[in-house]
């Protein structure tokens, strides 16, 4: 029997999500017939303490069941290959580039990829701000409404869309909260698409569809709040130029293992929003259902995942 250490939750304000994830995958790989341990890095205040706890194992490989924080922007990637542990999922340079979305915007443009318009504020630049006819040069430059983001955290943590002027400062202290930087971004109007790619191959394309407002953090993660359809009812065109995007970033970025791809599309082309380089695992995430369209179980998805990170060898 061989053994693989699952880790969930860790320290970032996508813990809870985390934790979902790290239970499905550590269920499903029991039911597999693997021999699981589940790890919390927050049960280990030094990163050290962390790999050895890991090493002591002797796993197959690492299954990174985390979300957000040094889980996913590289620093932990960097480590567990500094160690020598194999660990599913890209490596630190492509998590650490796609975490941030201010960079991840520069190497979509490089790509001649659209994005939608944007300005980055690496501290609260409004602050001093009293007067509200102040901040009408952000609404001048990206219309109304502003989205507004943490620049490196995910799960719709911290994300805001400003519908006028008057809620833009809260929103921005608001992101500041998860973030030292913050992204305030163009509202592209239109559809919600999403491609997962696993192994350099594009799966159909997904359509995320809040029955209400828009896809925050609750109509994420609250059952019957949003309808998905996979494959997502779009022109063969429109998917097709999606899943190339979405494989032009994947070489771009460096990604490997899996990941997923966001876009918005507002009926004349798509937009790419950011890159997930480890998507959620439960029964409500993107991934699985795009799995599940190409005709792979749940199980089949976690034993390619764990196929091609033991293949790899990093």
């Amino acid at each position: 029997m061989e053994k693989i250490v699952v880790l969930k939750g860790g320290t970032s304000p996508e813990r809870e999500v985390s934790l979902v994830s790290g239970a499905e995958i550590a269920s499903a790989l029991r039911n597999m017939g693997y021999i699981v341990q589940e790890i919390d890095p927050a049960d280990y205040p030094k990163l050290s303490d962390l790999l050895t706890a890991v090493q002591n194992e002797q796993p197959l490989l690492v299954f990174n069941g985390l979300h957000g924080g040094s889980g996913e922007n590289g620093e932990l990637q960097a480590a567990l290959s500094l160690a020598g542990i194999k660990f599913t999922g890209s490596g630190f340079k492509a998590s650490c580039f796609s975490m941030d979305k201010y960079i991840s915007k520069l190497i979509a443009l490089a790509e001649g990829i659209p994005v939608p318009k944007y300005i980055l504020m690496r501290e609260d630049l409004l602050e001093d701000y009293q007067d509200v006819e102040d901040y009408s040069g952000f609404s001048n430059q990206l219309g109304l409404p502003i989205i507004v983001k943490p620049n490196d955290a995910g799960s719709s943590v911290g994300i805001s869309r400003v519908e006028c002027l008057e809620d833009l400062k809260p929103a921005v202290q608001k992101a500041l909260q998860y973030s030292h930087s913050v992204l305030l971004e163009e509202y592209i109007p239109g559809r919600e698409l999403t491609v997962t790619i696993i192994d350099s191959e594009a799966y159909p394309v997904v359509e995320i569809k809040p029955l209400e407002g828009w896809y925050d953090y609750t109509n994420k993660y609250t059952h019957g709040k949003t309808k998905y359809e996979a494959p997502a009812q779009i022109d063969d065109t429109v998917a097709k130029l999606l899943q190339l995007y979405a494989l032009r970033l994947w070489k771009a970025f460096g990604l490997s293992g899996y990941a997923r791809i966001d876009f918005r599309y507002d009926g004349l082309k798509p937009y790419f929003l950011e890159v997930n380089t480890l998507p959620g695992m439960t029964s409500l995430s993107l991934t699985p259902m795009a799995a599940k369209a190409a005709g792979m179980s749940f199980q089949e998805l976690l034993q390619k995942i764990i196929y091609i990170a033991a293949k790899e060898g990093r």
